[in-house]
């Protein structure tokens, strides 16, 4: 069993993930940070817990237009269990069981670098949910994402604070927190908050964040299975491969495109289909079309010639959008923060850490990026299906009776709905800002919204990249007895197998595509053709 150790510095994306999808490590607080906290929480409880203190934000003040109104020393505790039930105002569906992990995770590694001074009590408790597979059920709309994700994280603390009105999942079975919390048995159902833990609790983007990390990593890995369909539709297409060649590229040198081109030739290296030989074999679907005789293809479509073009931005894109998550990871979000000062003590500083802007546009443009990709990988699946345009594949790629059987215009169809959907979630959220809380939150950065119409953004387009895996293979293996002799890539041979080995062909007429749709899916989420690849060639990307 893997322990991850937080301190607020040093956490990964990659080990983000593994605890929000594979649940199996443990985390713990690193000493350092456990001593850090101690340490300024000692200076707080000795020095500011009486009513003559200084008044500091959400600390022994209100909150909003309300931050000029000290709270008393004996409301104190009141105040923080208050704060909870008012912002306790989110809608809809829950978020998944990963993003409620995820969030976990990353407040409790904001609080461990001593910026935010909860209670070290705090942190274990966070961290004791997260161990034994409590899941805080937390609704999806109602941030603005300033002052963070006050929504979403006050059901979260209202979860560790053993709320009866708390909901989490524990076990595959929804259930209130005082449920939960016995049945684990994690210590006692209720759990007093003490100044500051409760402000500390629900400040933050970290909501827009653990949807950021997981949408980030999924759009990778899809971008990696998106140039597998590419060149197993280069193979189906027996495409020119001189729009790849690296002079090219060299020639407008963006790393992504450069990059892309580079995947696409290791991918098809060894292949005899994507020749001159191969493109001069007309197929029966072209004869019937035509008698002109076969003349040079010179060149390739868009959807085909131009992929490094149009992948490349995306791998660039994805390039900056980890550079944003990473620091976001290991960023203090809340407000105020308490920094040491020299000589000793500490002071407290109010700011607007907690503003999700970076998030938002960040995840707009992940949206935007994935988008046109799903967009042109769509194109390709239309070309597959219409002998008109893919060089005389069988109409609808279709088996069977002709008539009585479809083929797969459908399926297509369905991912032109994706493709239409993806464009209208690319509108930005990260520019819609309405002032909110009596203006004393005069420009909100939306990022929830931003980040979770991405992940649907990324979703939506596993079903498209893992379509047209699927469809590319099946017009392989429908013209393979056209092309004797010639041969796949290497890297497009392994794929087109592990395709096969998991979806056979469809040969004897339509049959309930539902079925295939969601295993090609699964290609994607998975990586089981991504794996098959790198078994075969190596790392590709």
């Amino acid at each position: 069993m893997t322990t991850i150790s937080i301190d607020g510095f040093t956490l990964t994306a990659q080990q983000v993930i593994a605890a929000a999808r594979d649940g199996t490590g443990a985390v713990r607080l690193a000493d350092s940070s456990r001593d850090a906290l101690k340490k300024s929480r000692d200076f707080i409880e000795t020095t500011w817990m009486h009513d003559d203190a200084p008044m500091m934000y959400s600390f022994n003040t209100g909150v909003g237009l309300l931050k000029d109104t000290r709270v008393k020393v004996e409301h104190i505790e009141l105040f923080q269990t208050q704060l909870i039930m008012s912002h306790a105002a989110g809608i809809g569906e829950p978020f998944s069981e990963e993003v409620s992990r995820a969030t976990m995770l990353l407040r409790a590694n904001a609080f461990a670098s001593n910026y935010s001074a909860p209670r070290v009590e705090v942190v274990d408790r966070l961290l004791a949910f997260l161990n034994a597979g409590i899941h805080p059920i937390m609704p999806q709309k109602g941030s603005v994402g300033a002052s963070g994700d006050l929504a979403p994280l006050a059901y979260l603390a209202a979860a560790i604070a053993g709320f009866e009105q708390a909901e989490v999942m524990y076990q595959g079975k929804r259930m209130s927190a005082p449920e939960a919390i016995t049945l684990a048995g994690i210590g006692e159902v209720r759990f007093d908050l003490k100044a500051k833990d409760a402000s500390a609790l629900i400040n933050g983007c970290t909501v827009s964040l653990a949807v950021a990390v997981l949408a980030a990593h999924d759009a990778r890995n899809l971008l990696s299975d998106a140039c597998v369909s590419l060149g197993l539709t280069l193979e189906a297409m027996r495409a020119e491969m001189s729009a790849f060649d690296p002079r090219i590229h060299q020639a407008r040198p963006h790393a992504g495109q450069i990059k892309t081109a580079k995947i696409i030739r290791a991918l098809l290296a060894g292949s005899t289909r994507t020749t001159h030989d191969a493109r001069a074999v007309q197929f029966p679907e072209e004869l019937r079309r035509t008698d002109i005789p076969y003349a040079a293809r010179i060149q390739d479509v868009y959807s085909l010639r131009c992929a490094p073009q149009v992948y490349g931005p995306v791998f660039d894109a994805l390039d900056y959008i980890d550079t944003i998550v990473d620091k976001e990871i290991n960023s203090a979000t809340d407000n105020p923060l308490i920094f040491g000062k020299e000589g000793g003590g500490f002071e407290i500083i109010s700011g607007g850490n907690f503003h999700g802007q970076y998030l938002a546009q960040a995840m707009d443009l992940l949206a935007m990026a994935v988008a046109d990709l799903g967009s042109i990988c769509e194109r390709r699946v239309a070309r597959l299906i219409d002998p008109t345009l893919s060089w005389g594949l069988p109409r609808n790629l279709m088996s069977g009776v002709r008539g009585v059987n479809t083929g797969y215009p459908v399926v297509q169809c369905s991912l032109s709905s994706l493709v239409m959907e993806n464009r209208t979630l690319c509108m930005p959220g990260s520019v819609d800002s309405i002032p909110a809380k009596g203006n004393s939150e005069d420009h909100v950065s939306n990022s929830a919204w931003c980040a979770r119409k991405a992940a649907t953004v990324v979703a939506n387009t596993q079903y498209i990249i893992g379509v047209e895996m699927l469809l590319a293979a099946q017009a392989l293996t429908m013209t393979e007895a056209l092309l004797p002799g010639f041969v796949l890539g290497d890297g497009t041979q392994a794929a087109y197998e592990e395709v096969r080995r998991q979806i056979p062909a469809c040969l004897d007429g339509d049959r309930w595509f539902h079925n295939d749709i969601a295993v090609a899916r699964s290609f994607v989420t998975t990586g089981s053709v991504r794996a098959a690849v790198e078994a075969k060639i190596g790392a590709f990307v």
